[in-house]
């Protein structure tokens, strides 16, 4: 499996577009490669850069079986970022350059999981159903 976006390749920079700086719009992104018996898709987003830690800017699951996802969209359950609130948050670094993980997964089941949950919420519930991974990283720094 892979997941790759017209906007930025692997280890490059993220146009300033969806950045904090920009329309802060979520990138698109394609997967390539879902494994048979897919039943779902969940997607995380943090930076491991973060001055208080991994920040986490999108948390997805239960979202339906795709290759596609589009700029500025909102995509299957939301779960919370690290705002705490659901919905994606650009990068917005405050100083140097970040690194932005896109972690797709290919899951055999519908997690059916209650509203808001965090990241560790999910990465628990997916024990057990990954199928297949791929992860996208870009980089920001404010100019």
């Amino acid at each position: 499996m892979r997941i790759t976006s017209e906007a930025f390749e692997h280890n490059a920079f993220i146009p300033v577009k969806f950045s904090c700086q920009g329309k802060g719009a979520n990138p698109p992104l394609s997967i390539e490669g879902l494994p048979k018996g897919t039943k779902s898709l969940a997607l995380i987003v943090d930076d491991p850069d973060a001055p208080g830690g991994d920040f986490v800017h999108w948390v997805v699951y239960d979202a339906p079986v795709t290759s596609r996802i589009e700029e500025n969209s909102i995509f299957g359950k939301q779960g919370v970022n690290s705002l705490g609130k659901p919905g994606y948050v650009s990068p917005c670094p405050p100083a140097g350059v970040h690194r932005y993980f896109f972690k797709v997964y290919a899951l055999d089941a519908l997690l059916n999981l209650k509203a808001g949950i965090s990241k560790p919420d999910l990465e628990f519930a997916m024990a057990g159903h990954i199928l297949d991974k791929a992860q996208l990283v870009g980089l920001y720094q404010k100019k």
